[in-house]
Order: C-alpha cells, then structure tokens, then sequence
C-alpha cells in the first residue's frame, strides 16, 4: 500500500467498497453501457455483482473510494465477471440476450505480454488533483514488475481530457 497525503493505493478493490466501485463505474462508463442495460439500478447491480475484485487498483481517502483502475490479464478481469449467465439472471431471457448481443461489441482482444485496462475512474470531487495519474503510474509500474510489455487502455474521441492525461503520462495512439 502507497500514502500520498490523505490517499492510499492498494491492489484489489475491498469488499466494503464494491457498492461505491460500481457507482463510480457507472458514472464514468455508464453512458456506453446504458445502450445494453438501460435502468442505471440494474447496471450498479450488475457491476456489484460481476466485479473480479483481484484485477483493481484503487484509490482510498479515509473510508471512501475515490478512484479506480481496473486490469484484464490472461488470468481474467476486473469485468470478467459479466457473463451471458449474469446477463439472463439479473435481466431476463429477451433483454438478457439482447444486452449480451450489444456488450459483445466491446470485447478487446487481449495480446499476449500485453497488460489491458479494463477502465479508470476517479470521483468527481478528486478530479484535478493527480489521482488518474497517480493509478496510471502504479498500472506501469505493477506491468513492468510482471512482465509485461505494454499497457494498453482504449479512450473514446469524446473524451479528450482523458486522452490528455494519457498522453501526459507517456501513452501515445495508435489507432
């Protein structure tokens, strides 16, 4: 565990705070997921329940999470959890199904040597003050000790402040 001021960095995310985590989740990513789980109840639902603690950094001032950096391994992910299984118990056969059918269009392949973010969040309140890129460098880091050659992490055009800070830290685009 790493203390900067009042924050602490630990690996994987605590069970006390898997509700939070999926809050956090859904705020920053839930906008591309609403398209396959419409009711944000259902969404924070499914993140609680699928998350893959093992496969997190997070980010902890005093008892609150405050960001998160979630991985994908060849071992598994931080959102590995979410199955068709998952899908149809908590959704339904039809919506079930049909969220399955649109997540799939989001699955990365993962290459071999390559450390695969699975998505980061910071809570609005601590934005603006390193934290993004405080877990960014301790993703680095945790790849370069496991040898890994690369870190790769996915942005969309509509979010150049994300972009910036990935660039910031040393990662350039490729595609």
């Amino acid at each position: 565990m790493t203390r900067t001021d009042n924050l602490s960095f630990q690996w994987g995310l605590p069970e006390v705070h898997r509700e939070s985590a999926a809050s956090l989740y859904d705020e920053a990513f839930g906008q591309k997921f609403r398209i396959a789980v419409r009711s944000g109840q259902q969404r924070r639902t499914l993140l609680m329940r699928c998350f893959q603690c093992d496969y997190a950094l997070v980010a902890v001032a005093g008892e609150k999470l405050v960001g998160i950096a979630g991985f994908h391994t060849q071992k598994g992910s931080f959102t590995g959890g979410i199955t068709y299984k998952e899908l149809v118990s908590l959704l339904g056969f039809v919506t079930g199904n049909r969220a399955a059918l649109i997540l799939g269009f989001y699955d990365r392949t993962l290459d071999k040597g390559v450390l695969l973010m699975d998505g980061i969040a910071v809570h609005r309140d601590y934005r603006g003050k390193g934290i993004g890129g405080k877990l960014l460098e301790e993703m680095a880091a945790y790849a370069r000790e496991n040898g890994y050659e690369k870190v790769r992490l996915d942005v969309i055009d509509t979010n150049p402040k994300a972009r910036r800070l990935y660039e910031r830290i040393g990662f350039r685009a490729v595609g």
